[in-house]
C-alpha cells in the first residue's frame, strides 16, 4: 500500500525466440518454421517458445535449438527482450531473443512434417508472425556490428578456409563488396589465422592457401576490422 492506492502488478508471459544464421548457396540464410495454430497459423515464424518454471532464457534456447531445430553447441548470443504491449494478440507476451551463428555443415535440420522448418534467404523473407521480421532485421544488425572487432565469423565457415571464401562471407552478409588486396591484408594484421599445410586445388586455378582461426571460440579483436 502506498498513499492508500494498491499497485497492481502483472506478471507478463515470456517466450524465448532464435534467429539461426548460416551460409548457404552465397546467400545468408535464417531458420524459420510453420506456425501450426493460431494467431498466425500458416505462417513462418522463428524457433522459439515458452518459458518453463524456473528456467533461465538461455537454458531455454537451448532446449529450444536441440528439441525443435536438432542442434547443440553452436555460438549463441542474447540479441534484445522485445517487450511491445502490442506484439503478441494474446495478451502481454515478452520474447528474450537469441542469435545462433551455425555453419552449413553442422546444421542438421530435424524433419518435421507440421512445422516444416527450412532456411529463407535474408533478404527475401517470406510473411512472418508476430514482430519477427523486426527481429530478424536486428538481429542482421548486430551481426554486422560484431564482424568489426569479434572474430565471430569463424562460426559460419568451414574449419579450414581459403581467404576469398573468408571475403566472401564478409561480402555476403555485409552486403558490399570489398577489396580483395586490402582485405587480405588487413585480415591477416589481426592475427586470428593461421596458414596451414594445406591448399585447396580447383579445376582452372592455381592451388590456395588454406587457413584456419586459432581459436575456435569468441574473441575480441585488437582492433577493429
Amino acid at each position: 500500500m502506498k498513499n492508500g492506492k494498491e499497485k497492481l502488478y502483472w506478471p507478463p508471459a515470456v517466450t524465448v525466440d532464435a534467429v539461426i544464421f548460416t551460409i548457404q548457396e552465397n546467400d545468408l540464410k535464417v531458420l524459420l518454421i510453420e506456425r501450426t495454430s493460431e494467431p498466425f497459423v500458416g505462417y513462418c515464424a522463428l524457433p522459439g517458445g515458452f518459458l518453463v518454471k524456473n528456467e533461465p532464457s538461455k537454458n531455454a534456447i537451448e532446449r529450444i535449438l536441440k528439441d525443435k531445430v536438432g542442434i547443440k553447441g553452436v555460438y549463441t548470443e542474447q540479441l534484445y527482450t522485445f517487450d511491445n504491449l502490442n506484439r503478441d494478440p494474446r495478451g502481454h507476451i515478452l520474447t528474450v531473443t537469441y542469435f545462433a551463428l551455425v555453419r552449413a555443415s553442422a546444421l542438421k535440420i530435424k524433419s518435421d512434417e507440421r512445422e516444416h522448418p527450412r532456411l529463407y534467404a535474408v533478404k527475401k523473407l517470406p510473411r512472418l508472425a508476430f514482430d519477427h521480421k523486426q527481429i530478424i532485421e536486428y538481429a542482421l544488425e548486430r551481426l554486422c556490428a560484431k564482424l568489426e572487432y569479434t572474430n565471430v565469423i569463424y562460426s559460419l565457415l568451414p574449419l579450414e578456409f581459403t581467404m576469398p571464401q573468408l571475403q566472401k562471407t564478409y561480402e555476403i552478409i555485409l552486403g558490399k563488396k570489398l577489396d580483395k588486396r586490402n582485405f587480405i591484408k588487413k585480415f591477416l594484421s589481426l592475427n586470428v589465422v593461421r596458414q596451414t599445410s594445406k591448399k585447396l586445388s580447383g579445376p582452372r586455378r592455381r592451388p590456395a592457401q588454406l587457413y584456419r582461426f586459432i581459436s575456435q571460440k569468441p574473441v575480441e579483436l585488437k582492433k577493429f576490422f
